[in-house]
């Protein structure tokens, strides 16, 4: 990836609740850092909850910049997080329209049924060729492989053309996350399926 095109911003979609696995929530503090080492932009949901708010407070803290893009309804909630630039929108549908403009990448972590939701418009709009965007998926003890199964199983029964299986790239160590982003070779490269851009 050249200069002019280097990935500037990343989106991540992640679980809001701070009854999440201890783990998740530590990953995700590691991810926060390694994307402000990589000066990727961090672009979020906006909150100081969960996985969310342990990737925004850890890029920031490490120097990192991080856009939090957060729903009026939701301010309350999730608990803003406003030590970092923060959006503040009208509905879920600008707050999701916003998140994907401004970023160059997405990156997926353990998530409940609102992560789900992202992440099925954001892969809709793949399969659409709306965009070649790439994504990533954070896969610790095999939390997505349940969606994959579904995925391949709508391919199975002809639902979903075969390609949609290389709309993502799989990841099961958080240090794979940025290098999957910008395309590079990971240590466990045989784990990784990498987005094709066609």
């Amino acid at each position: 990836m050249g200069p002019e095109t280097r990935l500037k911003s990343a989106c991540v979609f992640c679980g809001s609740s701070d009854a999440a696995d201890p783990a998740f929530i530590v990953a995700a503090g590691d991810l926060g850092r390694a994307l402000a080492a990589a000066r990727i932009k961090l672009v979020y949901g906006g909150g100081g909850v969960g996985l969310m708010g342990a990737t925004a407070r850890a890029a920031d803290a490490a120097g990192g910049e991080v856009l939090g893009i957060i729903p009026t309804f939701l301010v309350g909630r999730e608990r803003a997080l406003e030590s970092v630039e923060h959006v503040v929108v009208n509905s879920m549908h600008e707050r999701k329209m916003m998140m994907f403009e401004k970023s160059d990448g997405f990156v997926i972590l353990p998530g409940g049924v609102g992560t789900l939701e992202e992440v099925v418009e954001l892969l809709s709009w793949r399969r659409l060729d709306l965009h070649a965007k790439p994504v990533v998926f954070y896969n610790p003890r095999n939390f997505w492989k349940t969606l994959f199964d579904l995925f391949q199983h709508t391919v199975d029964e002809n639902l979903t053309p075969p390609s949609f299986m290389d709309a993502w790239t799989v990841v099961d160590r958080i240090e794979d996350v940025v290098p999957a982003l910008l395309g590079e070779p990971t240590d466990n490269q045989s784990e990784v399926r990498v987005l094709k851009r066609s």
